[in-house]
């Protein structure tokens, strides 16, 4: 069930207020986890928020180690936690409920809006090029569209723009996926006593689907942000 989105527009661009909103709360949830995870930090065992924290520090360290050598992948550990927790943040917001005002959407998924997950892509893109031009210079960080040979040099850059779309529509296909067929379910149960009980199974269901689907995409998101980041970071 789709409803309409409460845009304006300024100097000639338009601003969905909902996804800003979103964006918003779901950065404010981030930044509230770290600070609980931070706030008495102990050298000894962790806990509480901390060892909540810690886990997810050594989770992406992981998924680092994983993608390039984990030295060079320590450079990245900051911006791949941040990723995976605004990114599973945004993805669960949507899934409790959505609040429509006058039919206009106002709480839903941020990543749900291509905008957002193409932003996020735009970003990490921005980062592996710096980091292979800082690790590589400007002559190696050229070089590497010629290889295997200068024939794959139009290959190598197209594969710049299909990695892209493809990180950011990958995420934003999933999300609104799932909160379409969340608004049609929730949409049946209230078209009377018997569709709200044939509903209500397959309503629980997709809810519980819907978050494991989340956790997947922030994880395959960061996963192949840091492949990325490592394609140009490290010597092959």
């Amino acid at each position: 069930m789709t409803h309409a989105a409460p845009i304006v527009t300024w100097m000639g661009m338009r601003f969905n207020l909902s996804t800003m909103l979103m964006d918003v709360v779901a950065a404010a949830i981030v930044f509230i986890l770290a600070v609980l995870g931070t706030r008495r930090l102990t050298t000894g065992v962790p806990r509480g928020m901390q060892n909540v924290l810690e886990w997810v520090i050594e989770f992406v360290r992981g998924i680092i180690g994983s993608a390039m050598n984990p030295r060079l992948g320590e450079r990245y550990l900051l911006l791949a936690t941040t990723l995976l927790l605004f990114i599973f943040v945004s993805n669960m917001l949507g899934l409790p409920f959505a609040i429509v005002v006058g039919g206009v959407q106002w709480w839903k998924s941020p990543t749900a809006d291509a905008n957002v997950t193409l932003t996020l892509a735009i970003a990490v893109l921005l980062v592996a090029h710096y980091s292979g031009i800082r690790e590589h210079g400007w002559g190696g960080y050229l070089r590497s569209y010629l290889k295997p040979n200068f024939l794959f040099l139009p290959i190598n850059v197209i594969e710049q723009f299909s990695n892209t779309l493809t990180h950011g529509m990958r995420l934003y296909g999933n999300i609104y996926a799932g909160e379409v067929l969340l608004g049609l379910l929730a949409g049946a149960a209230k078209a009377g006593v018997l569709t709200m009980l044939l509903a209500a199974v397959p309503l629980m269901v997709w809810q519980a689907f819907s978050i494991f689907v989340g956790a997947i995409q922030s994880f395959v998101f960061v996963v192949l942000a840091m492949v990325y980041i490592a394609h140009k970071a490290e010597a092959h």
